[in-house]
């Protein structure tokens, strides 16, 4: 609901407003100045009414310290006939409006209803503008909520510095996609970015991994080679599950992190590396410093600019975004129109929780898109689990029976069984944990028929 701040040292007039606009908007009241900005700071409202003539500061002061605090929503200016030209000077300084006390109701609700409708316009407007300008989109990150909208403007906040960063954030939600980001978006853009998955690295091999080694330091360097802090140098590093690295390790590469110099494994000469680091981890890294599993000067050194990416069961309202994008790069790569979602499946989608998140989504998408039959990708091209969503939240708004719903979950888990047992149905009946005979009772009651297979044909489908 938008939100109406009335700054009146009349408590009648504070009321009288308050219940004019009941029931069309959110109604905050102030006496003075200094109360007025403490709403503002509090919640920015979408329309100031202003009575000029208060004491202490008067209305014309609080309307400039309004806009100097870049506080844009219209004004409308109260004012006695005899300062009829102070309200002018009101709309010079940026007032949208004057009303006359005493005023008349209907009047000022039209032109208060009328400047509300102006504001929520433009503001749709702007939103479109950003849109159209790629404002969803940071680099190959994808989002309109308010989360990734907050992200994206620390990203390109901290981009410009060399400040070490730590992304933290669940498998899958995209968190190599916002170290790449702070890369291009920063004055390395020009250098190397060198990306480590420091869990996927087998111990033994992650010093040399990191640091490079001479040849012949250990038994099998037959030649000498860069670490991957010299081929990130002038450029980024991203240690990526930086949790993982074992202790032992972590105090070579606080090291090199305070003095900027590496020493490969083999050699002695240290070599001076200009890297940027960003880390990320999907696990409770203070945790582990209380666990003494991590150490607490290299988290501290690691952790000057925390970054948070959500999951994508916190930000529903990009997936629509998503599938878009993913169907879109389908189509581009197949050179055939991208499929439609149907309504049922998109609601599915935006229900089901992602535990994988993007990465879970992104799969989900392009395998649908691979089987799905004509141009609409329905319910039934999704994953079980997602159509499970789907049906919940079906059931929950009425628009499907509950006896309905269990038949088609029911229906649903025989098919998938029987489908990843290529239909043979005692082998889908022994996962299942039921005979042989119930399925095929299960089958028939529910309309399970295997591919190609007639109507009469259903209880002769392939067995042992």
């Amino acid at each position: 609901m938008e939100r109406v701040l009335v700054v009146d040292d009349e408590r009648g007039v504070q009321e009288s407003l308050r219940m004019l606009l009941k029931g069309e908007c959110d109604v905050a009241v102030a006496g003075n100045a200094d109360e007025a900005l403490a709403c503002v700071d509090a919640a920015p409202p979408d329309l100031v009414i202003l009575d000029l003539v208060m004491p202490g500061r008067s209305g014309l002061d609080l309307l400039s310290e309004l806009r100097k605090r870049g506080i844009d929503a219209p004004v409308v200016v109260l004012t006695a006939t005899k300062t009829v030209a102070t309200a002018v000077e009101a709309m010079k300084r940026g007032a949208a409006d004057y009303v006359t006390k005493p005023f008349e109701v209907d009047a000022l609700r039209i032109k208060v209803r009328r400047l509300l409708d102006r504001g929520a316009l433009e503001r749709e407007v702007e939103r479109l503008r950003d849109e159209v300008a790629g404002r969803h989109r940071l680099g190959p990150i994808l989002g309109r909520s308010s989360a990734m909208q907050e992200l994206f403007r620390a990203i390109e906040r901290v981009a410009p510095s060399r400040a070490s960063v730590l992304i933290r954030g669940e498998s899958g939600t995209g968190k190599e996609l916002v170290a790449r980001a702070l890369h291009e978006h920063g004055p390395r853009r020009d250098g190397p970015f060198v990306a480590v998955n420091c869990a996927a690295i087998p111990e033994t091999l992650l010093e040399s991994e990191l640091f490079g080694h001479e040849r012949g330091a250990f038994t099998g360097a037959t030649a000498q080679r860069v670490g991957r802090f010299e081929a990130a140098h002038g450029g980024t590093l991203f240690l990526d599950e930086i949790g993982e690295i074992p202790p032992n390790l972590q105090a070579k590469l606080l090291r090199v992190l305070q003095e900027r110099t590496v020493e490969r494994l083999g050699g002695g000469a240290p070599i001076e590396v200009d890297v940027r680091i960003v880390a990320a981890t999907n696990c409770d890294l203070e945790a582990s410093v209380r666990q003494k599993t991590f150490r607490d000067d290299l988290y501290f050194r690691i952790n000057v600019v925390p970054l948070v990416l959500p999951p994508l069961r916190a930000r529903r309202e990009d997936v629509p975004l998503l599938v878009a994008n993913v169907l879109e790069r389908i189509a581009k790569e197949t050179g055939r129109p991208a499929p439609r979602i149907s309504d049922a499946a998109r609601e599915a989608l935006q229900q089901y929780g992602w535990p994988g998140n993007v990465r879970e989504l992104e799969n989900a998408i392009e395998r649908a898109a691979t089987f799905a039959e004509g141009e609409e990708l329905g319910l039934e091209d999704l994953p079980e689990a997602v159509r499970l969503a789907g049906l919940q939240e079906a059931v929950r708004r009425g628009q499907v029976p509950f006896d309905e719903a269990v038949a088609r979950f029911a229906g649903g888990l025989i098919r998938s069984s029987l489908e990843r047992n290529d239909w043979n149905q005692t082998r889908a009946a022994r996962e299942l944990g039921i005979t042989r005979r119930l399925i095929k009772l299960k089958m028939e009651r529910y309309g399970v028929v295997p591919p190609g297979t007639e109507p009469d044909q259903r209880s002769d489908s392939n067995t042992d």
